[in-house]
This record gives structure tokens, C-alpha cells and sequence, in this order.
């Protein structure tokens, strides 16, 4: 393959994520929140339950600067700690109806992000692509030593309908 950026897969598939990310931001900023409040509270909606060490883990971010978001979290009632069941010292962390309420309005506009970005792909090709991609994620998890079940499990849609291959009505 060659050296061109435009022809490295690595390259794109970094980018359409980095464009994601950034057009999510500049719309979810109308509504108030920051790029790390909306990955925070989409994450833990996903996976309610996890610790501080696992938040700051799947933002990638410092367990300090994770302990810092989710005091600011807690601080405007959109999170609770509570403790393990088993290791009282860790603290659980679960959205509040409030911070539930946020989700609802980020959802669709991640949705519709990402359905604009889909748009000039036919259902059958957004398929394959989704597709392709969980192999290829599925193979990194497993090169990266990660439990690949876990994480797929994480893309189960909520709503029993199918994963983001549809087009908007």
C-alpha cells in the first residue's frame, strides 16, 4: 500500500473517527455538554456499573483526569457512586434519571451524525462495511489482549432494533 494518506487504511479510518467526534461535538455543544461529558455519560449509559479505573480506561484518559469528570458529573446530579458489592473500597458508577434524560437528546444526535455520513451508502453496503469493521475490531481486541465478547456486547442496540445500518426516515 502506499505511503499516501488518502490510501492508508489506518490513516482513514482515523480520521472519519477524529470527524465524527468532531461534528458530534460542535452539535452536542449546542446543547450544553462537553466532548468528555457526552463520551462519559454515552459510555457508562452502555455499560452501567463500571468503576473509575474502567471510565477512565474506555475514555483513555488519566485516572485523575477521570476522577475530576466525574466529580463534575456528580456535582450537577448526573451520576452516583456507589459501592462494589464485593471490594467495598471501589465505587460503582451509575447514571441518574437526570443523566439519562441527557442521553436521550445526545442519542439522536449522534445518530443522525453518523446516518449523514452513511448517506450515499445503500443499506447493503453500510452492512458490509459494519461488517468488515467488527472483524477488523474484533482482530485488534484480540491482538490487544482484550475480551472481544465484552465489547461487542457493547453494540447491541438498546432498542432490540438492528445496528446503525438503516437510513433515517
Amino acid at each position: 500500500m502506499s505511503f499516501n494518506d488518502q490510501a492508508d487504511i489506518g490513516y482513514i479510518i482515523a480520521d472519519i473517527a477524529r470527524l465524527l467526534r468532531t461534528v458530534c461535538d460542535r452539535r452536542v455543544r449546542k446543547l450544553g455538554l462537553t466532548r468528555a461529558q457526552w463520551l462519559a455519560v454515552t459510555r457508562l449509559h452502555r455499560r452501567p456499573g463500571l468503576s473509575q479505573s474502567e471510565v477512565a480506561e474506555l475514555l483513555e484518559i488519566e485516572k485523575a483526569t477521570a476522577c475530576r469528570l466525574l466529580d463534575r458529573l456528580e456535582a450537577k446530579k448526573w451520576i452516583e457512586r456507589r459501592p462494589d458489592k464485593k471490594d467495598r473500597r471501589v465505587k460503582r458508577i451509575f447514571l441518574t434519571p437526570r443523566a439519562n434524560r441527557v442521553y436521550a437528546s445526545i442519542w439522536p444526535v449522534a445518530e443522525s451524525t453518523v446516518d449523514e455520513a452513511l448517506a450515499d451508502m445503500s443499506i447493503p453496503e453500510r452492512k458490509q462495511l459494519l461488517q468488515m469493521l467488527l472483524r477488523m475490531k474484533s482482530k485488534l481486541q484480540s491482538l490487544a489482549g482484550q475480551d472481544c465478547v465484552i465489547a461487542l456486547e457493547s453494540l447491541k442496540p438498546q432498542n432490540g432494533g438492528e445496528a446503525r445500518t438503516q437510513a433515517s426516515a
